[in-house]
């Protein structure tokens, strides 16, 4: 399939790439960490355990191995939700992976709230890539600002972006 082969979002799943990104935009941590909203993360950004029990600054270390459990049962979780939101959409994997990216990262809730949800749904695909960009804002900060610590945030929404226009 290529790049731009479009076909329902309920066949799809998360490919080896999203998994890369990933973790190249969370990158991982063995030890609890703040995110740039305060929120206590851990491994490759996970701020939930596989029972739902949230990530606590207390928290013991955990293995690399450990880590990507986490993920996946975390991505596994949501993608039952994800896909139900996009049914009766066709999506190409790109997409696919851009936008679960995007509620990992963002949360299911802001996802299924999403104006690149409702523009999915009305065959908006280039206008939902472009409605990305509006996810610049951690804590009340705007990321699209260096100097606000959380540039990583901007830099990861304009490759989503970027991702999602050229699967057009």
């Amino acid at each position: 399939m290529s790049n731009k082969t479009k076909v329902f979002a309920g066949i799809l799943a998360a490919s080896a790439a999203f998994f890369v990104g990933l973790e190249k935009y969370e990158g991982y941590s063995s030890k609890p960490y703040k995110d740039s909203g305060g929120v206590p993360t851990i491994g490759i950004g996970s701020t939930v355990y596989e029972s739902g029990q949230k990530v606590k600054m207390t928290d013991k270390p955990i293995t690399k191995e450990r880590a990507v459990e986490i993920s996946k049962a975390h991505v596994s979780k949501d993608e039952v939700k994800f896909r139900k939101s996009l049914e009766g959409v066709k999506l190409s994997q790109v997409e696919y992976d851009v936008y679960l990216d995007f509620a990992y990262n963002f949360g299911m809730g802001n996802w299924q709230s999403s104006s690149m949800l409702r523009q999915l749904k009305a065959g908006q695909h280039i206008q939902a890539c472009q409605s990305l960009l509006k996810w610049k804002f951690v804590a009340k900060k705007d990321c699209s600002v260096r100097s606000n610590n959380c540039w990583g945030v901007w830099v990861r929404q304009l490759d989503r972006r970027d991702k999602c226009i050229g699967a057009q």
